[in-house]
């Protein structure tokens, strides 16, 4: 036995994401990397076992240790109805221990909300994700109904009634080609409709089922470079931002030493079960194929099924071929980036790794053009908290292993 294997304890995890219904969706969005039912999912609806369901509420609960979260995905996880989510929080209430923080998000297309899902969300404190593309000049292009129209008009109606009950979300947008040179309109958007939280998701060009094809994307990465340059003038303005952009929070929280939360600026993947609708077990929203399945909720444990031996081959996509990253100024934000990016097909064989992320030159594009402002906003924030940073000839807290006067301090 190996020393990773050896250092594996047997615990369920304490967060999940689910597929609620699969791949069903109404909506038929052109470029959606995972469901492939074009917005007319069939009369039945394919939800979580209600027996799948308990237990695996009932196993994560008795592992708690005072905090779980589930983050319910699709498809379109709303088409599962109201009576599957009230089944879902009723489970985790009856099996949480005294005092357990229990967290529940769900991404949505938001068509589906009106005030009584928005009340349900509001009573439960669900966060919400809505998708949204920005103006619906450019929303309608790429995310439309079964029948081909628009759907702007249902998801902002969903906004309405979300803000109407007072429920926490925020917003998804998808970068492609319809969008990507529209920083100022997407900016001028999100201001316009008061949207606190936003997040940038640039448009895959390849299946999250289809692990060998090519890490490639519908944009390339000068031009989401220059986008994210663009996008991080607007958001910065005077120097106190107004509203959250993921992405730059997560560079502002390694600045600060704090530990970041989007999974591609961690020094590793972090090991979260991603669960099919019915049970299949994956260690990642991108490796959704048999090649990486871990096994299935509905015949094993979660203990189990967090101790597979799948996760090993998982864990070293971060880890091949990363010389060229270990030397690069900029490795301590991105750690090379996320593996899938890096899978480049070959005519007649198997995906192999490259070096670097697809949107390595993005970054650099970014960390080059903003560092020196972003540095100097960690600075004011770090003041506001009442956080010190180290001394001059000690390790500086942004992690680039560099002396703080060196570095950040400089």
């Amino acid at each position: 036995m190996n020393s990773c294997a050896t250092m594996r304890t047997s615990e369920a995890p304490s967060s999940i994401m689910w597929k609620t219904v699969s791949e069903d969706c109404n909506l038929a969005c052109d470029y959606c990397y995972y469901s492939t039912c074009a917005g007319k999912p069939g009369k039945t609806i394919r939800r979580i076992e209600d027996k799948l369901l308990e237990s695996v509420v009932q196993q994560m609960m008795q592992a708690s240790r005072g905090a779980v979260s589930f983050a319910w995905q699709g498809g379109e996880p709303l088409l599962a109805g109201k009576a599957f989510f009230e089944k879902v929080v009723a489970l985790q209430a009856h099996y949480a221990p005294p005092r357990t923080t229990i967290s529940n998000s769900v991404q949505t297309n938001g068509t589906l909300i009106d005030e009584e899902w928005a009340q349900f969300f509001r009573t439960y404190s669900f966060l919400v994700g809505v998708s949204v593309d920005g103006p619906e000049s450019i929303h309608d292009k790429r995310r439309k109904t079964g029948s081909g129209a628009g759907s702007y008009k249902q998801v902002m109606r969903g906004i309405d009634a979300l803000r109407q009950a007072n429920v926490s979300f925020n917003i998804l947008m998808v970068i492609h080609e319809d969008n990507v040179r529209e920083a100022k309109a997407l900016m001028q958007w999100l201001k316009e409709q008061r949207i606190e939280y936003a997040q940038f998701i640039p448009c895959m060009n390849f299946r999250s089922q289809d692990v060998e094809a090519s890490g490639t994307y519908r944009i390339t990465p000068e031009e989401y470079g220059q986008f994210l340059c663009d996008v991080f003038d607007l958001w910065l303005e005077d120097g106190q931002p107004q509203c959250s952009i993921r992405i730059f929070d997560n560079w502002l929280q390694t600045l600060i030493g704090d530990e970041t939360e989007l999974c591609t600026y961690r020094t590793s993947c972090p090991k979260m079960l991603i669960l099919e609708q019915n049970g299949d077990a994956y260690p990642c929203d991108f490796y959704i194929h048999d090649q990486y399945k871990l096994g299935s909720a509905a015949e094993e444990s979660l203990a189990e099924l967090m101790e597979a031996s799948k996760w090993e081959l998982f864990e070293d996509q971060q880890k091949i071929g990363l010389d060229q990253c270990h030397s690069c100024s900029y490795w301590h934000y991105c750690h090379g980036g996320c593996p899938r990016n890096r899978m480049t097909e070959k005519p007649g064989s198997q995906g192999t790794l490259q070096e670097t992320d697809y949107f390595c030159q993005s970054y650099q594009m970014l960390y080059k053009y903003g560092e020196d402002r972003m540095r100097t906003l960690a600075k004011d924030v770090m003041q506001r908290i009442k956080r010190s940073y180290p001394g001059r000839n000690e390790r500086c807290i942004c992690g680039s292993g560099k002396k703080y006067k060196q570095c950040c301090g400089s």
